[in-house]
């Protein structure tokens, strides 16, 4: 037998070798592409939900039943923001609950009685002579008092708010100096919050106002026309609404003053 040269062995083996490589590197599956690192994600920052509304149960004292449901209807436009919270703030208002807020604001007792006060007023001055008086005239500036201020809700709590996208509701500041709150107050009838927590022109106090006195012009025939009593209802309104969110600023502390129980210690709810 003879012996086969070794040269020529191992220039076999490695031809082999190479030959073999080559051609399981044709037919391997090819590696993905690396993927590029994620990037952070701009993860929405938790909301809270606000606590409940007070109501007339929870107050002991005289005129329970009064004092409560006014502060109920005086808190439903209002929201605490949370301390000691850092980077959370309160959830804002679906469009299912701003309608839920015109809905129970117009139907609620205070609301009716506003506007039989009103209309009070309107028979004692003789204001729109064509509703005449008696129960019959009484009845008719009822009826005009009450769509009036239903339509003025509905565009500033719901139609506007939704369509600029703004929270209706009053953000009760709760800390600070007496000036520094009083401003507060006043400044929201021009800035309002915007959903999501940031800050907007208050376009649903003056738009949803004026259609409100427009509306309402309508319903009063005998009523003056015109730019200036149009213009002059409208800051009337404005002011009137300025005057109801300082009142809900100091709320908590007429509440205290009278020694009627208020609802401010409690903790909202947890985040969703």
């Amino acid at each position: 037998m003879k012996w086969r040269d070794p040269e020529r062995v191992t220039t076999v083996l490695l031809c082999e070798l190479v030959l073999g490589g080559l051609a399981r590197a044709q037919y391997a599956p090819a590696k993905p592409p690396l993927m590029p690192e994620k990037t952070e994600q701009n993860v929405e920052a938790p909301c809270l939900q606000p606590s409940g509304l007070v109501g007339w149960e929870d107050y002991r004292g005289p005129l329970q039943k009064v004092v409560g449901t006014f502060a109920r209807k005086l808190e439903r436009k209002s929201a605490h923001l949370p301390r000691y919270k850092a980077g959370v703030m309160l959830c804002s208002l679906e469009l299912n609950d701003k309608f839920a807020l015109f809905v129970q604001d117009t139907f609620d007792p205070v609301s009716f009685l506003g506007a039989g006060f009103n209309a009070g007023i309107g028979q004692a001055g003789n204001q729109d002579p064509t509703f005449g008086q008696g129960a019959a005239g009484y009845g008719k500036r009822f009826g005009a008092e009450f769509v009036g201020q239903t339509s003025t809700r509905f565009f500033t709590e719901f139609a506007y708010p939704a369509i600029f996208a703004e929270d209706p509701r009053y953000y009760r500041l709760g800390r600070g100096s007496n000036g520094k709150r009083l401003l507060h107050a006043m400044e929201h009838s021009f800035i309002a919050h915007r959903d999501h927590g940031r800050h907007i022109f208050n376009s649903s106090e003056w738009l949803g106002t004026t259609s409100g006195v427009l509306v309402n012009s309508q319903l009063h025939p005998g009523n003056e026309r015109g730019f200036g009593p149009v213009a002059q209802q409208v800051g009337y309104s404005v002011l009137t609404d300025m005057g109801f969110d300082v009142l809900r600023e100091f709320w908590p502390e007429i509440a205290r003053k009278f020694k009627m129980p208020f609802r401010d210690r409690t903790e909202p709810s947890p985040p969703r």
